[in-house]
């Protein structure tokens, strides 16, 4: 409407109002105001991959303790029962959640997910944070040494004693810098798909030891080999031990509500519990220094 067309009564009233108001400190208008979302954690959530559902994803075979009889929905082993507590602190019902398979190495590669979020032991990296969101950590692992009883290695005392050993880690995974940085050995260290790969090539004489994390390595020694021994754990980047997280697809609206979740879970005791209840044998590993 052109002033013209603007009466003198409302006019004035505008007068008026102004003169009231004066210098008086006016509020600032906020440009990104209309571009923010309020934070929508409900099983509703339009962030979810599928509405109503809470994908989970991991890589198969699902190693123990992390999960158990390699089925993620049981709800037994660690992970899986981190993902169904996480699941409940977020509203979700048991038969909510829906389990998906992602290889290890997949999961933090770049592009569109299909899942909400995947949790596989996955170390939580400046790199693969570039391509993907991490939650917050809600385990640390320290690396673990594994080679067979009687060998040459078994009774070893530090890292050094691996300066010459053949050791094998699995593709993708930390423990192949971890080795390098921690032990660096004289020759480079033998990279396998999988860790059946690498307990073969162990058992055939073709590594002298395995790295890997802590958990994994109890799992193996026990499950895996008739006579595996767990020479000792070491710290990674200098001592700092490596923390997993939970992995969601780059910008999710859903990671908020993860990291609250889980904070929620620290916060009630709940992670504690369940640390204690499928990794406490941890703890009893002896620390290898160089």
């Amino acid at each position: 409407m052109s002033r013209t067309r603007i009466s003198l009564a409302i006019s004035a009233a505008l007068a008026f109002a102004l003169a009231a108001v004066g210098c008086a400190p006016q509020p600032q208008s906020d440009p990104a105001a209309g571009s923010r979302k309020a934070l929508d954690c409900t099983s509703e959530s339009s962030s979810l991959h599928q509405r109503g559902r809470l994908t989970v994803a991991t890589d198969s075979p699902a190693y123990e303790p992390w999960f158990s009889d390699n089925k993620p929905s049981n709800g037994k082993g660690f992970e899986s029962a981190v993902a169904y507590a996480v699941a409940g602190k977020l509203g979700f019902e048991r038969d909510q959640v829906e389990w998906v398979i992602e290889p290890f190495a997949h999961s933090y590669a770049p592009g569109a997910k299909s899942f909400d979020f995947d949790i596989n032991q996955i170390s939580i990296t400046p790199q693969r944070a570039k391509a993907v969101d991490f939650s917050t950590s809600y385990y640390t692992a320290n690396q673990a040494i594994l080679t067979l009883d009687g060998s040459a290695f078994a009774k070893a005392t530090s890292l050094g004693a691996f300066k010459d050993a053949r050791i094998g880690v699995q593709v993708a995974t930390t423990s192949y810098q971890a080795v390098l940085e921690q032990i660096a050995p004289t020759r480079r260290p033998h990279v396998f798909s999988t860790t059946k790969d690498e307990v073969t090539a162990l058992r055939n004489g073709q590594i002298d030891a395995i790295v890997t994390d802590l958990p994994t390595v109890f799992y193996l020694a026990g499950a895996e080999l008739d006579n595996g021994e767990i020479v000792g754990q070491f710290g990674y980047a200098g001592g700092t031990p490596e923390e997993f997280g939970l992995l969601l697809p780059k910008n999710s609206g859903y990671t908020p509500c993860v990291n609250r979740a889980l904070a929620a879970l620290k916060a009630d005791g709940t992670l504690a519990r369940l640390t204690r209840q499928w990794l406490s044998a941890s703890a009893n590993v002896p620390e290898l220094k160089r």
